[in-house]
């Protein structure tokens, strides 16, 4: 029996991986890396649990991998070589996608390998390489299992009216509904605040992940209740290069009187719009807040207020709300953006701690504040490893002294 598990998370020209103990509570990730520039130029890099930098070079010539098989080896190869006692015990493995009928991580086998190909529509800039990392993981170590853990899964108890499209109801019979994505980073938010905050967790919440990808959550008990993305990851709040919340006339209009193709649509939505599109300059919050042009601040307020927006929707559907959380690289590190999106939120009860949120405290809300507002680092590769322990039934060690 494996004493330990690597979770991927496979992209069209990556893959981040982990290696973590399985030890009894969190499960203890040893080391995370990621091997970036697949076909081109890659690099590796990896870190220890403890943050020290492991290894970063280039891969050139026969080092170099060309697809995610060799990756896989090379990372193995690498863990092998670092971490000569750690016994792999079982892959988990991020999936974007797990439409209709996967409310749970799942053991892959050919059955669901093909059903999970029958979404590649629903998510085709994610899916495919999600099912090439489980492909190449299955070729490489056949007798381990494999574990795909949805990042649609948490969202699947929504009531009819929070997932239906006002379409003829065979759309929705057909999978035309709202998914919801960023579920494994919306459960770790929600199992890490029962430990930190019971009495919080046990009511309506409130997540914002805000990164390069964002999108929020409503919270009642630690389940989804509604969420801003939908049928795909371009809906609800403009993020890094995609464009969130559209009218879809404007698909139509693109499509009539521009003569858009489909793939260029695609590109359009997916990769040139959002904080980049409407800046005209750069996809990174960072970029934005230090640069003084008004494309910028024009970027950031859109920002800013389609979250703001977007709580006030979210606390109608929970009928109230009791605490609020910021997660991601931009939630948990752009206090700015927070204090922004906060201020003036007395109508709903929260009051900020200015000076908590300017040094990214913990908890940044007023002793004052009817509604707790944290900033908890999320981690969907510790939730992926939680679901793949329990997936494969592997036996727990104790915790390492």
């Amino acid at each position: 029996m494996g004493d330990h598990v690597v979770t991927l998370n496979a992209g069209s020209s990556s893959i981040k991986f982990a290696l973590f103990a399985n030890e009894t509570g969190w499960a203890r990730m040893v080391a995370a890396g990621e091997v970036e520039g697949l076909g081109v130029a890659p690099t590796f890099t990896a870190r220890a649990g403890t943050g020290e930098a492991l290894v970063a070079r280039s891969l050139a010539g026969t080092e170099a991998p060309q697809d995610h098989a060799a990756v896989l080896r090379l990372v193995l190869t690498w863990t092998e070589e670092v971490y000569p006692a750690a016994r792999i015990g079982a892959f988990g493995h991020r999936v974007v996608h797990g439409g209709a009928q996967y409310g749970e991580p799942v053991i892959v086998d050919e059955a669901v390998f093909a059903d999970l190909g029958r979404l590649i529509p629903l998510a085709p800039l994610h899916q495919p390489h999600n099912l090439a990392g489980i492909a190449a993981a299955r070729r490489e170590f056949p007798g381990v299992p494999q574990v795909a853990c949805f990042d649609t899964a948490f969202h699947r108890g929504h009531s009819f009216v929070n997932d239906a499209f006002a379409l003829p109801r065979s759309f929705y019979e057909a999978g035309v509904r709202r998914y919801g994505f960023h579920g494994l980073s919306y459960e770790y938010i929600a199992r890490r605040l029962r430990e930190i905050a019971p009495d919080d967790a046990a009511g309506r919440v409130i997540v914002a992940h805000l990164g390069n990808g964002a999108s929020m959550c409503a919270l009642e008990n630690g389940r989804s209740i509604a969420s801003t993305m939908g049928f795909s990851a371009l809906d609800g709040l403009p993020m890094g290069t995609r464009c969130g919340q559209l009218d879809p006339g404007v698909i139509l209009y693109l499509l009539e009187e521009k003569g858009m193709s489909a793939a260029a649509l695609t590109d359009l939505l997916y990769k040139q719009s959002g904080l980049k599109g409407l800046s005209g300059l750069s996809h990174d919050m960072r970029v934005l807040e230090s640069s003084p042009t008004r494309e910028a601040r024009d970027a950031i307020d859109y920002f800013v207020f389609r979250i703001r927006r977007e709580t006030g929707a979210l606390a109608a559907a929970l009928d109230g709300v009791e605490a609020m959380v910021f997660a991601g690289g931009i939630g948990e590190h752009a206090w700015r953006i927070r204090e922004q999106v906060l201020t003036g939120m007395d109508w709903l009860g929260i009051a900020l701690d200015r000076e908590a949120n300017a040094g990214n405290a913990r908890v940044i809300s007023a002793a004052t504040s009817r509604v707790r507002v944290h900033v908890i680092a999320t981690n969907e590769e510790a939730m992926i490893a939680e679901h793949t322990i329990e997936a494969a039934g592997l036996a727990r060690l104790p915790r390492a002294a």
